[in-house]
């Protein structure tokens, strides 16, 4: 990864061993750092992807985070991708629920949408936030 993010995406997984290999597997998230307890857990980890990262750790650690974010739903995160059809081709391949097709999209962006097995909605698609503001 060629500069720090500024805003990384944090989520909490009850497996989250299980949705490290989801994201590297089968969306192709490169694994940057994994922390885990004594117990096995993952406590924090931080995966890449391009310029990004997203950030995510075990449900019941029982830190401070862990605790605000106790009531959190499922989130959702849009990533940017070069390719989206060879990207959701992947995402297939590795039997990720697909919620919406590659569709182009009437703002100029090729997207599509999946749920991960815990119920995080990723979007990924061309659309570059902020690339054309002035």
């Amino acid at each position: 990864m060629a500069e720090t993010p500024d805003i990384c995406p944090t989520l909490r997984y009850e497996d989250a061993k299980a949705a490290i290999k989801q994201l590297t597997e089968g969306f192709g998230f490169g694994e940057h750092a994994v922390y885990e307890g004594e117990d096995g857990r993952v406590m924090h980890a931080e995966l890449t992807c391009g310029n990004g990262m997203v950030m995510l750790g075990s449900k019941g650690s029982g830190s401070a985070f862990d605790k605000l974010m106790a009531d959190g739903g499922p989130a959702s995160v849009y990533v940017r991708v070069d390719d989206v059809d060879e990207h959701h081709a992947r995402a297939v391949a590795h039997g990720i629920e697909i919620v919406m097709a590659p569709a182009d999209q009437e703002y100029g962006s090729r997207d599509y949408t999946a749920r991960d097995a815990e119920g995080n909605v990723w979007s990924f698609g061309t659309y570059a936030p902020g690339a054309t503001a002035g």
